[in-house]
């Protein structure tokens, strides 16, 4: 059994008001990390459960320490001031985790450009700019985790997410967020080698099928979830990657479950 404490550390997660997001939020605190709740839902929004400041409240009842910032992060601007306020409240950030993103299934002769600019300004340019704010700070601090969510369409043509059997209606994936989640891939591993002499991990972490969070049930009400899985897997695997630095794991494409499973967390 692999036990990661990340105690005195400061971890960002983006997307952090429900779903995976707010999953691993918990988990970092859990594990002793002071955690920045980052998310465009700062208000209730209705048939969508969750806020940043729900997710804050629940690390807060637990004993752990959180910060809640309504961030847009398809604004740089709201990404760095993120990273500002992150600093100003806890001196430091030692993990950031790039969870923050849209889905997409729409046809390719259906598609919008504003789809496939929206796929790609969340999944994929949004992390870049994450990434170029919280470099610096991890690079003066001597080190750090950096963990980009990413999915199971980055490599398959066909979604899962409609069920098991492939002739039940299985789907393609969209153009749009399989392009930008392999982009973001290649992103991580590129970074990592870029980042690596200054002691920072840059890993990208995926499920290895679908998990039924907030967001997938509110889009598919009628969908059946038995066979999906928890966060608890990514969850555990992200715990363990933000304990990381250039001197461990990096630049790998991490699946939670296979990861989960060998290192017995």
């Amino acid at each position: 059994m692999v036990e990661q404490s990340l105690r005195g550390k400061v971890a960002i997660v983006t997307g952090g008001s429900r779903g995976i997001g707010k999953a691993v939020a918990l988990g970092l605190a859990r594990a002793g990390a002071s955690v920045v709740v980052a998310a465009r839902t700062a208000e209730p929004r209705a048939g969508l459960p969750g806020t940043i400041h729900d997710t804050v409240a629940e690390i807060e009842a637990a004993g752990g320490r959180a910060l809640a910032v309504a961030c847009n992060v398809r604004e740089e601007a709201s990404i760095r001031d993120m990273v500002n306020r992150s600093l100003d409240e806890f001196g430091a950030v030692d993990a950031l985790v790039n969870n923050a993103g849209i889905g997409g299934y729409a046809p390719f002769l259906q598609m919008t450009l504003r789809e496939w600019d929206l796929n790609m300004a969340i999944n994929l340019r949004a992390p870049f700019i994450a990434c170029q704010a919280v470099a610096p700070v991890m690079i003066e601090q001597g080190g750090g985790s950096i963990i980009n969510v990413s999915s199971h369409a980055a490599t398959n043509i066909f979604s899962s997410t409609l069920g098991e059997d492939h002739d039940a209606g299985i789907a393609l994936v969209g153009q749009a967020y399989g392009a930008a989640k392999a982009g973001l891939e290649r992103f991580t591993w590129g970074l990592a080698v870029e980042l690596g002499p200054h002691n920072i991990a840059v890993n990208a972490l995926k499920p290895l099928r679908p998990v039924a969070t907030e967001g997938f049930r509110a889009q598919r009400p009628d969908a059946d979830f038995s066979t999906w899985a928890t966060p608890e897997d990514m969850t555990k695997a992200a715990v363990y990657l933000a304990a990381q630095d250039g001197r461990g794991l990096t630049g790998g494409i991490v699946t939670a479950e296979e990861l989960v499973r060998r290192l017995g967390l």
